[in-house]
């Protein structure tokens, strides 16, 4: 597997807009090869902003870089810059191999 993650510092005054373009945003992610789950991440709150993460799993690094070339990805995209600024600087991006995964082991059946 592999994590795909990028780091976003929202002003203060912005986390409601933040939130609001990706709850609002069409989603194109989800319908390609490989995506398996997506995650919007709101962290600490810092003197001047407040960090998010988008944290998306992949089956491997080749479907997340399919992704990055394709057509849904650029529809994902093409309004990213427009309106106002939300955020204190570009996101920095992160991407991660899975080496070990841990799942919870199933909840058991009463019977």
């Amino acid at each position: 597997m592999f994590i795909a993650m990028n780091r976003f510092d929202v002003k203060k005054d912005s986390t409601a807009a933040f939130e609001a373009v990706w709850r609002d945003r069409e989603v194109h992610i989800d319908k390609l090869p490989g995506f398996i789950s997506f995650h919007l991440l709101r962290g600490p709150e810092h003197e001047d902003h407040v960090l998010y993460s988008s944290h998306v799993v992949w089956a491997s690094k080749a479907d997340f870089e399919a992704w990055t070339h394709s057509e849904a990805f650029r529809l994902a995209h093409r309004n990213a810059g427009k309106g106002p600024a939300l955020t204190l600087g570009h996101p920095v991006f992160e991407g991660f191999e899975v080496l070990q995964t841990l799942n919870a082991p199933a909840a058991s059946k009463a019977a």
